[in-house]
């Protein structure tokens, strides 16, 4: 049943996503297009709920408890970047803005991006840790919840690792392959012409 919650969960946030940058910028109703945003989080509350009541029920704390946590934790870590994306894409296509701008990709510029990315999963790995010591609380003696101590540590172990990911781009920048190592070319009608040199005088006598 949770998993089964889970994926409804994916799959409505993708439709209220589609729906409300739909709304937003083909029927141009920006109001609507925000309520049907707005309305996403409640899917993570619903999960929630239903994940606390199945607890509550007398089930066993497993991993499906532990996927749902997860879930409700990279929802809130990276959710808000990706619906920035993407309203930023639909606004260009549909809405006549211009471009959204591409992340960089070399030197200090691209170390702070991966920064602020890994700053979204330390926030989604926290935010799942809390609910899983909540449920961890809740339960009690009551259960078996070593299943959910060790979902909290590998959340950790892979916030751990993109985090060492991301410190790379700090520790080794990529450099730009068009950073140029040779002088910048010119425009050829900027080039000054040459004067013009008569014969030299060894020329002349031959």
């Amino acid at each position: 049943m949770i998993v089964t919650l889970i994926i409804v969960c994916e799959v409505g946030f993708w439709v209220l996503l589609a729906a409300g940058l739909g709304a937003r910028y083909l029927l141009r109703m920006p109001r609507t297009g925000a309520a049907l945003l707005l309305c996403e989080p409640l899917l993570e509350v619903l999960l929630l709920v239903v994940t606390a009541m199945d607890l509550k029920n007398g089930a066993d704390p497993s991993w499906r408890h532990g996927l749902a946590a997860v879930y409700i934790g990279f929802t809130v870590g990276h959710g808000h970047r990706t619906v920035k994306w993407l309203d930023g894409h639909a606004a260009h296509r549909f809405g006549g803005a211009p471009p959204p701008r591409k992340p960089p990709r070399h030197g200090m510029a691209r170390a702070r991006h991966e920064g602020a990315v890994w700053l979204g999963t330390a926030v989604a790995a926290a935010v799942a840790s809390a609910l899983l010591l909540l449920a961890m609380w809740y339960v009690g003696d009551a259960g078996d919840t070593d299943g959910l101590r060790q979902t909290i540590y590998a959340v950790w172990r892979a916030a751990g690792i993109h985090g060492l990911i991301a410190l790379s781009y700090a520790i080794w920048p990529k450099k730009d392959p068009g950073g140029g190592s040779a002088l910048p070319a010119r425009d050829p009608q900027h080039v000054p012409d040459l004067p013009v040199r008569g014969p030299r005088k060894d020329e002349e006598q031959v």
